[in-house]
């Protein structure tokens, strides 16, 4: 199982997050296989794998299909490393889980939002601006989470309105950052290092482990100004404003390709989700561009 993890890691890139994620569903498989009496996960035959899969029959289709993903790439590894001769993986149930349709923020919710968040950091409290600064970057440039909590001091714009960004997979993207949010993270990065000192190297520094701010710490934050702007906070993450950055970018014309590469989907079909949030003007732009959409055509 780490010979596997490792190579998921050095030969695709693979995040921590779906690496840990990997690791709890091969100990959670190896598991439910020792309580039916099998000992070892990799010696485990197609008839195991059925029965497990057939265990699994109340999971949700998406948790499903992440189990079963787990276990095929780890036996065709297995096959791969000449530690089988045959993959078992088959038997496991194939499903095709339907992607969901991300929450949405409209258009007043977010300026709701930012009003609020801009009031409270207009006496340049820290917690205040690390605030607007995250929500400045996770609206304003479409950072995920952990991207934008592992930010360093020296990711901030200097020459270029630009933030180099490391995202899943180790590939690194150019996101642009708008002039007002570059004037917060100004305002944050002197209040920062006059109250942390420039002992850390991090742009969101904190004491944990880490050494930044944490993803569920965001949320917690995000949720709060939420609340106290009046917004029903379970409709705020970090992930939904990553959305609504995305679908407000499509319905003011953005190109899905620049989308794409904005948000730092390996495949376009990542991105084409925001075409079914965006129907409506999809088929408005039909009407209106092409030849036969009785509009003025293009």
């Amino acid at each position: 199982m780490e010979a596997f993890l490792a190579a998921m890691a050095a030969e695709r890139g693979a995040a921590a997050n779906t690496l840990a994620a990997y690791a709890r569903d091969l100990r959670g498989a190896a598991d439910a296989l020792a309580r039916a009496g099998v000992a070892d996960l990799v010696r485990a035959g197609p008839d195991d794998l059925a029965a497990l899969g057939a265990g699994w029959g109340d999971l949700a289709p998406a948790s499903l299909a992440r189990k079963c993903s787990a276990l095929r790439q780890f036996y065709g590894f297995l096959v791969d490393e000449g530690l089988r001769a045959d993959d078992p993986s088959p038997a496991l149930p194939r499903v095709s889980p339907r992607r969901p349709l991300p929450r949405l923020l409209d258009h007043a919710d977010i300026a709701t939002l930012f009003t609020r968040a801009e009031e409270e950091a207009s006496g340049d409290r820290r917690e205040a601006l690390r605030t607007l600064a995250c929500l400045e970057l996770l609206y304003g440039s479409g950072l995920r989470a952990t991207e934008l909590v592992s930010l360093t001091i020296a990711s901030l714009p200097r020459d270029a309105p630009f933030l180099t960004i490391t995202g899943k997979g180790g590939r690194q993207r150019l996101v642009p950052v708008s002039t007002r949010a570059v004037q917060v993270l100004r305002r944050y990065a002197a209040i920062r290092g006059a109250e942390k000192g420039p002992d850390s190297r991090f742009l969101f520094p904190s004491t944990g482990k880490d050494g930044h701010l944490t993803r569920v710490r965001l949320f917690q934050l995000l949720r709060e100004l939420g609340a106290r702007a009046g917004l029903d906070p379970t409709r705020l993450s970090p992930h939904v404003l990553r959305h609504a950055f995305a679908t407000h970018l499509l319905q003011g014309g953005a190109d899905l390709r620049v989308l794409q590469m904005l948000l730092g989907h390996a495949d376009i079909a990542t991105t084409q989700i925001y075409t079914h949030v965006d129907s409506a003007r999809l088929v408005e732009l039909v009407n209106a561009r092409h030849p036969l959409g009785g509009g003025s055509g293009a």
